[in-house]
């Protein structure tokens, strides 16, 4: 037998110890992932005892990576990413871009070179897309327009830090890099172009031929009844199409893997697909967190401590500072100005593999890849409690500044009903609050059934395409009084909640029941558990599960309730 068991003995090292520390860190009442990133320190080549194979640790943190990513595109549809493209695509850029400027103003102060200070802000520029989902999963803001504008602002990162990755072989040596690892052999014209081309060339391949083969290949897996085979399929699709996609179109893991579970989606077997990966997803993103931590050499908040805190501050300050001006400028709310702001206050993979990169053409000296790990360690530290603070500081920011105030309710032509509405859609409607996947069916049929309805949607820009089209909406969170209230919410008959923000969704219903009593309530949970609690709350007429012809089955139970009305005040009449 052979026993060179390294990779045993480092995923049994990553898992036992990261299973302690993430135990004490939870008792502690701190987040349970900077337990796994001390973890990946005691078994690192700088601590004492025993060590971790850190390439090892690193191969299998991709494919944590790639599930997670994965997950998330089972969740996330093309019409999602695009109902947010005109604030994620100009903040995305004009985020990193300020990010780049301040670490080479930084770095360029302690007597760098510019091509050294350029590489070391681009990496603090990208934040980590693990650290992200993980943190807007564990607080249900994944289905919500917030997290749907943190994953696609972060979407648009990954896709500019891929440019960047193939783009800067071509100009270190103009940067004053090294020429060994350069790629000074095609124009720049011609690497640029290629980029392009390979990344259109995968996508519209996922779009066009994977929308109709991967859900076609999920239903005959199924119909084998075996269970195992069907989540052998899941995986296999993810890793296999990751995989793919970096060898053959120079696209990112994680990208590959995105796209591979947005394309899913079509399938009627999306959500067990999400269910049945679950548990290995999460096994690995804790593998990445150990893995960062291996990476980690303690040494540098020692000798050079005064770096290592500017470099945080651009991080944890300058990023989210950046991000939060940049979504109030675009007319969104504080809220969401806030979540996006902690959102982006860390950094991750792509800033590894940037750091790494200008490490080899010589545009980064060690100490920069030291400073950018320990800045990824202590911003993913911090990141839980910088979610956990949003409210508090909303309400703070609120209290005592008066522009504050004025922004958070300044006056929006599309957050109230124009004068002109007609009187059937303010009394006996439905109020449609979201108009994503379920509630554009819901919409839709409507429509066709003649039955008046109003949308309270928290995309601006949705709402502005809906009015375009002649459908009564509302923008705004519908958590907000003033919302519904716009919605005439006090003389409909149906309030159809299409969004699965469950605090949100509390405060609705509330809201509701409130102004009008007797209204029926009719919404949709994407857990099991969620459903049993939701079911046992008498103020809620109907709760539907699962993505699984959801969309049908409410539509119908909403056009049965409307017809049973209709007979009734029929008879009434007589």
């Amino acid at each position: 037998m052979d026993h060179n068991i390294t990779l045993i003995s480092t995923i049994a090292a990553a898992f036992g110890l990261a299973l302690v520390f993430g135990f004490i860190a939870e008792r502690l009442k701190t987040p349970a992932l900077v337990g796994y990133l001390l973890a990946g320190i005691v078994i690192s080549p700088t601590t004492p005892g025993f060590v971790g194979d850190i390439e090892i640790a690193a191969q299998l943190s991709e494919i944590g990576v790639m599930l997670l990513m994965f997950g998330v595109g089972l969740h996330f549809s093309l019409e999602d990413l695009l109902s947010v493209k005109r604030i994620a695509l100009p903040g995305a850029i004009v985020q990193m871009a300020v990010a780049t400027v301040l670490g080479t103003i930084m770095a360029t102060s302690w007597g760098w070179s510019f091509g050294e200070g350029l590489v070391l802000g681009l990496s603090l520029s990208c934040a980590s897309t693990v650290v992200l989902l993980q943190a807007i999963e564990s607080r249900g803001l994944l289905e919500t327009m917030n997290g749907r504008i943190a994953v696609g602002w972060l979407i648009v990162e990954d896709l500019v830090t891929v440019l960047i990755l193939v783009l800067l072989p071509t100009f270190s040596v103009m940067l004053g890099g090294t020429t060994e690892n350069a790629n000074t052999s095609d124009p720049l014209w011609y690497t640029i172009g290629m980029t392009l081309l390979l990344v259109s060339a995968f996508i519209a391949l996922m779009l066009i031929v994977g929308r109709r083969f991967l859900p076609w290949l999920l239903w005959q897996v199924a119909s084998t009844g075996s269970r195992e085979l069907f989540t052998l399929a899941v995986i296999a699709t993810a890793i296999c199409i990751a995989f793919g996609a970096a060898k053959l179109f120079n696209v990112s893991f994680a990208l590959g893997a995105f796209f591979a579970g947005m394309v899913m989606r079509e399938s009627r077997f999306s959500h067990r697909a999400a269910e049945e990966s679950l548990p290995l997803r999460d096994a690995f993103s804790v593998l990445f967190f150990v893995s960062v931590g291996m990476l980690f050499d303690p040494k540098v908040l020692i000798e050079d401590p005064i770096r290592v805190l500017n470099v945080v501050a651009i991080i944890i300050v300058g990023k989210s500072l950046a991000a939060m001006l940049l979504v109030l400028v675009l007319r969104y709310p504080l809220n969401t100005a806030l979540t996006v702001a902690a959102s982006l206050g860390q950094i991750g993979e792509f800033s590894f593999i940037l750091a790494g990169l200008g490490l080899s053409l010589g545009l980064l000296p060690p100490e920069g890849m030291s400073l950018v790990l320990a800045g990824a360690i202590i911003s993913i530290a911090f990141n839980p409690l910088a979610f956990a603070v949003i409210a508090p500081i909303r309400r703070w920011i609120l209290k005592y500044s008066a522009l504050a105030r004025k922004y958070e309710y300044r006056d929006d032509p599309y957050a109230e009903l124009p004068t002109s509405t007609e009187r059937k859609f303010l009394q006996g409607q439905v109020v449609l609050v979201g108009y994503g996947h379920v509630g554009e069916r819901i919409g839709t049929a409507l429509h066709e059934k003649e039955i008046p309805y109003i949308v309270a949607e928290q995309n601006r820009e949705l709402v502005q395409d809906l009015r375009k089209q002649g459908i009564n909406a509302v923008y705004g969170d519908a958590a907000d009084p003033s919302v519904l209230i716009q919605a005439h919410i006090k003389d409909a008959a149906m309030l159809v909640i299409a969004t699965t923000d469950l605090v949100n969704i509390r405060q609705m219903i509330d809201t509701a029941r409130t102004l009008n009593p007797q209204i029926e309530i009719v919404l949709y949970s994407l857990s099991a558990d969620e459903t049993k609690m939701l079911r046992q709350d008498d103020s809620i007429n109907a709760v539907f599960f699962g993505e699984e012809e959801l969309a049908k089955n409410m539509t119908h139970h909403i056009l049965d309730c409307f017809n049973t009305q209709a007979k009734a005040q029929h008879e009434t009449n007589k």
